[in-house]
């Protein structure tokens, strides 16, 4: 078995003397991971880093087999990312998010939308907006999305200002009104093409946070990322 493509290495493990166990997310292959040989060398270890894209090559006797990686660098970007605590905060909570992915299931659209939240320079207030709806879209990726085109009560599509925590769904403003205490708020900007303010952003990240702890985090028993608070505070900051 073989493929080569270039990937996102999203993160790095020691493995016996001088080999790494690689991982990385590839076009067409998802989330994979494979041995390094002669990985820790300098050679190696100035590019074989999280953050970095390289052109990888995936060998394997059998499909289901570990397989090795043979590596070449295509877009350093790791020592940029370590120089700014926003952008590392950001790669370690991404690289958390896909590793919810099943290994080697692909997820091209998210990789895409990792690529962009990592190269592309945004505001604070939009970063937060474009990090909120990727968590949105992960969630849908991992069988959990929410429907926020309709609302749950009476079948309309305007007007859509809260979301049902026990059915993810939406709900108009008229049938929202008895029960605000007990729904998320639901950020115009998640619904349509309204600009994103703090506040909005702020409760995006509540409501994916929810969710995400409700279908994926309490069941697996992880604890949600530590970065992931301090983007929230940052991101949202007034």
């Amino acid at each position: 078995m073989e493929w080569s493509s270039e990937g996102l290495i999203i993160g790095v493990r020691r493995h016996g003397e001088s080999a790494l166990i690689l991982e990385a997310m590839v076009p067409g292959h998802g989330r994979c991971l494979g041995l390094v040989r002669g990985g820790r060398s300098p050679k190696h270890a100035a590019f074989l880093q999280a953050g970095n894209s390289a052109q990888l090559t995936w060998r394997a006797r059998l499909e289901d087999h570990l397989g090795t990686f043979t590596a070449e660098a295509t877009r350093l970007r790791a020592a940029e990312i370590l120089a700014d605590r926003q952008k590392l905060y950001l790669l370690q909570l991404l690289a958390d998010h896909l590793r919810l992915l099943p290994e080697r299931d692909p997820h091209d659209e998210l990789l895409r939308g990792v690529v962009s939240l990592i190269d592309d320079e945004r505001a604070a207030i939009d970063l937060g907006a474009e990090l909120a709806r990727f968590e949105m879209y992960l969630l849908e990726e991992l069988g959990f999305g929410l429907d926020l085109q309709t609302c749950a009560v009476t079948g309309v599509h305007e007007n859509l200002t809260h979301v049902s925590p026990k059915t993810g769904r939406a709900v108009c403003a008229e049938a929202a009104a008895p029960y605000t205490d007990r729904l998320f708020a639901l950020p115009a900007f998640l619904s349509g093409s309204a600009d994103p303010t703090p506040g909005d952003v702020a409760a995006a990240f509540t409501l994916t946070c929810y969710f995400l702890d409700r279908h994926v985090w309490a069941p697996r028993q992880i604890e949600h990322p530590s970065t992931r608070d301090w983007l929230v505070r940052h991101l949202t900051a007034e």
